[in-house]
């Protein structure tokens, strides 16, 4: 089955990315791509696709990643019905209980009044 992803490429903390068409069993960066259909540069939002390409091969089976399909739809080009898309993230804590923000409010200890000391017992001499 074909893939259409992103390839990186570029240098340290300045990536740019390639929009292969792949196998999909093959690692992005095995080298063995089947087209190059466009590039992207997200550090200018620069985007150089063929969508003629992406079509035919979209039209063909071809599986976009979720991100190249969201790069898609953004410009426009139609995706087919067969395509689902990735599920939202949800973005809440395993454990929501142990959050401090979920603690109750602990009150400040209330100052005891002080104690009356007892009366010491009356010492008897020792016979």
């Amino acid at each position: 089955m074909l893939a259409i992803r992103m390839q990186r490429n570029g240098r340290t903390h300045l990536p740019m990315y390639r929009i292969v068409v792949q196998e999909s069993q093959r690692h992005p960066l095995s080298g063995r791509v089947v087209a190059e259909v466009g590039n992207y540069n997200p550090a200018t939002k620069a985007l150089v696709l063929d969508k003629e390409a992406v079509e035919k091969y979209l039209k063909n089976g071809a599986q976009p990643s979720s991100r190249v399909a969201f790069i898609l739809k953004k410009n426009g080009i139609k995706l087919p019905k067969w395509y689902k898309e990735a599920p939202a993230k949800s973005k809440t804590a395993k454990h929501a209980d142990k959050l401090r923000k979920n603690q109750p409010k602990e009150e400040a200890p209330a100052e005891t009044p002080a104690v009356a000391e007892a009366p010491a017992a009356e010492e008897t001499p020792a016979k």
